[in-house]
């Protein structure tokens, strides 16, 4: 067992040597021992610490009166064109699906400790339309999911919903656009899957919540079904901003 970790060991530094890898947020190259970020970005991230109160933080009081959610977290706080914002954009347009597993994993590593999993059942990605599969090639929240599961043991349900279509990118649009471009883009095939389950909704960012609304509305049509939520980042650009700045400063 001991050679094996050797030879192991040896070939990760082989092929770190033959193919660098680099950081996302900075480009710097990365160490044997981190991936996806640097020590020293990892370290200034705009982390929001909801896991440690799921019941109550910024990212929950979003679905306050829109559906029952029993508890939420978001990674970090995101602005938009902010070095940590390259995380989401790699991991949704750079072809990089390895982002959402490593940072599945890494994150759910973090927060097991806390007790944040405690009493969820099963993990539940954001499904993509077809189409937008057939575009991206890898549906990115699964990808996450995917990290999450290594760390976590819990499973993941694919096929009990079914994502009717995609219209239009959420990126650009208002709060009353979001809702009305998810309306009714989900479709409950296979309640059997998701009886008497605690989901934890996954997703990349959550702005203005429509599509995890969207979501979780359709989910809850099965019986004794409890929702929590997990995004990567949650849109706060004032408050993200001033995070930046005093962890930088």
């Amino acid at each position: 067992m001991k050679s094996k970790n050797i030879t192991f060991s040896l070939a990760e530094r082989l092929l770190n040597l033959i193919a660098p890898r680099s950081c996302v947020m900075c480009g710097s190259r990365l160490t044997i021992s981190e991936n996806t970020l640097c020590a020293d970005c990892n370290m200034h991230l705009p982390r929001t610490n909801y896991h440690l109160s799921p019941t109550d933080n910024e990212l929950v009081r979003i679905f306050w009166g829109r559906f029952p959610i029993t508890s939420g977290t978001s990674f970090l706080l995101h602005v938009p064109s902010s070095a940590s914002a390259r995380i989401i954009y790699e991991l949704k347009y750079g072809n990089k699906p390895q982002i959402g597993l490593s940072l599945g994993k890494a994150i759910a590593e973090e927060y097991l400790p806390t007790g944040f999993f405690n009493g969820i059942t099963a993990l539940f990605p954001v499904p993509l339309s077809r189409r937008r599969l057939m575009q991206r090639g890898y549906n990115q929240s699964l990808e996450i999911a995917r990290g999450i599961n290594t760390a976590t043991n819990l499973p993941i349900i694919d096929g009990a919903i079914k994502r009717r279509r995609f219209r239009s990118s959420q990126t650009s649009k208002s709060r009353i656009e979001r809702n009305e471009n998810v309306a009714n883009d989900f479709k409950l095939i296979d309640q059997q899957k998701i009886n008497g389950q605690h989901l934890l909704i996954i997703d990349d960012i959550v702005t203005t919540g429509a599509t995890i609304v969207a979501l979780a509305t359709e989910l809850l049509k099965a019986p004794n079904v409890e929702i929590s939520v997990f995004t990567i980042g949650v849109a706060n650009s004032l408050v993200a901003w001033i995070k930046i700045f005093e962890l930088w400063n």
